[in-house]
């Protein structure tokens, strides 16, 4: 049986994730990076493991003591950890960041990869064995948009393809063709309730890929916390990017947007 190693972050998409390769066949190792890891996860992965993800060298030897060659980084870990000092670093990880040109996501996130490969380890498409919750294009809720929710939508769906190509964020929160916030350090669900303060409600989200997307790390996603997020907001709909956006828990994500009055379209 192979081995898969699970380098996990918050979310529900690590046990969704860890169920399928399981299903698959898979033994699956998972290694929770950062505190708030979803619990579910101890009981879907065949061994788990609790590692800061400042402590690389950690990381890589259990990985290898595991007989772990190929690795999933799933689930949400944010640079503010980074930034805040709330996570000790090792002095692989430290020697790691102090050669980066620069701490951009994908910049931290290569320099990873590259150095799991230096010790033989590769890392899987996120979305490999979860590309099911991938939904096409077209009307996800009950309710379809406005033609004035349908042009902030368009507007969004732009907008966060620019700053995605700039690796800032890949959300956007519109109002009447106007753009109230932009999500980068902060994450997606701080990056709504802003922009939602900011237009007063009636906002639209917008969550797409980076034009250039690394199916390794970083795939857009939305879920239960991301509908929370729109509600406190009174945002009244969500766009995202068709076959390129994981939608988490749909039959939840649907019930709350329907209750309300929230549209989902993936474009």
């Amino acid at each position: 049986m192979k081995t898969i190693g699970l380098l996990a972050g918050i979310g529900r998409l690590p046990v969704e994730f860890a169920r399928a390769a399981r299903g698959m066949g898979f033994n699956v190792i998972a290694i929770a990076v950062v505190p708030g890891i979803d619990p579910e996860l101890v009981a879907a992965a065949d061994k788990f493991h609790v590692i800061s993800v400042g402590q690389l060298d950690d990381i890589i030897n259990t990985l290898k003591k595991e007989q772990a060659t190929e690795v999933a980084m799933i689930g949400k870990v944010t640079k503010e950890l980074m930034f805040a000092g709330a996570v000790q670093l090792d002095a692989r990880i430290r020697k790691l960041l102090a050669g980066l040109k620069d701490n951009s996501d994908d910049t931290i996130m290569l320099a990873f990869v590259r150095e799991l490969a230096s010790e033989g380890i590769g890392v899987l498409d996120q979305t490999a064995l979860i590309r099911t919750l991938m939904p096409g294009a077209g009307q996800i809720t009950k309710r379809a948009p406005s033609d004035s929710e349908k042009a902030d939508m368009e507007l969004g769906f732009k907008m966060a393809k620019e700053i995605g190509g700039l690796d800032i964020g890949q959300t956007v929160v519109v109002k009447n063709l106007a753009v109230m916030a932009v999500e980068a350090i902060e994450g997606t669900d701080v990056c709504i309730l802003r922009g939602g303060e900011l237009g007063r409600g009636d906002v639209v989200v917008a969550k797409v890929a980076k034009p250039n997307q690394d199916l390794r790390f970083d795939v857009p996603s939305v879920g239960p916390d991301t509908l929370r997020a729109m509600i406190k907001a009174r945002a009244k709909g969500l766009v995202i990017e068709a076959g390129a956006t994981l939608l988490i828990d749909k039959e939840t994500v649907v019930r709350m947007a329907d209750d309300n009055g929230i549209t989902i379209i993936a474009m």
